[in-house]
């Protein structure tokens, strides 16, 4: 489902030129649970973002169901990546001055349309957000907050989830709640690629990749 050859990314900086992925050759098949370790710093962020179709690599090839992405145009990139890929994010990312259930359904391009209101209030009821549909993220809990992320993450029925450090600002329950719900993706058929400083989704993961300064460390 992912493939990924050669792929080099180097941020340019005044006080000199950072590499952040260096010589990544990579291959997830469909329906893994792939968990990519590493410290703050090693490039697991940007690993993900090129995946996701967001970040252009320097050099190299990334290729997600067959799709070269970055011979693309930008739109046919962000069709592409709305109808193929669900990203979560450590940040959660919401639309503060939007509800609950306009966020989920701002995922389609339809937060003022009944019919994405009623998708997205049967994904908060999966995750148990039901009770929470018509209030702003600034009344939610972290916990609260990152499955609701999951949840328009979901929206578009995604063969893909990247999930960015999505237990970094919970505690133990809430996360092992996340994780669940990325479980649960991952058993419905679904691919799941998550980056985390962390161990808690090891138990879940079919793979893990360490990384390290930018590379894959192969050593062990």
């Amino acid at each position: 489902m992912v493939v990924l050859e050669n792929v080099v990314k180097t941020y340019r900086r005044r006080r000199g030129d950072v590499k952040a992925l260096s010589d990544i050759n990579l291959q997830i098949e469909k329906g893994e649970f792939v968990v990519i370790c590493g410290p703050s710093g090693s490039g697991k962020t940007t690993l993900l973002m090129t995946i996701a179709a967001m970040l252009r690599p320097t050099s190299g090839s990334v290729c997600v169901e067959q799709k070269d992405l970055y011979t693309m145009s930008i739109r046919d990139r962000a069709k592409f990546r709305a109808e193929n890929i669900g990203f979560v994010f450590q940040m959660f990312h919401l639309v503060p001055y939007l509800n609950i259930i306009e966020n989920v359904a701002l995922a389609g391009g339809v937060a003022s349309q009944s019919g994405g209101a009623v998708k997205a209030n049967e994904l908060l009821k999966r995750l148990g957000l039901a009770q929470r549909a018509f209030h702003r993220p600034s009344e939610l809990s972290a916990g609260e907050k990152q499955r609701t992320a999951i949840a328009r993450a979901l929206f578009n029925r995604p063969k893909i989830i990247l999930a960015d450090e999505p237990t970094g600002n919970l505690d133990p329950d809430n996360a092992a709640s996340v994780l669940g719900y990325l479980s649960e993706f991952h058993h419905s058929g679904g691919t799941v690629i998550l980056a985390t400083h962390g161990t808690e989704a090891e138990q879940f993961a079919d793979r893990i990749i360490h990384l390290h300064n930018g590379s894959i460390d192969n050593s062990g």
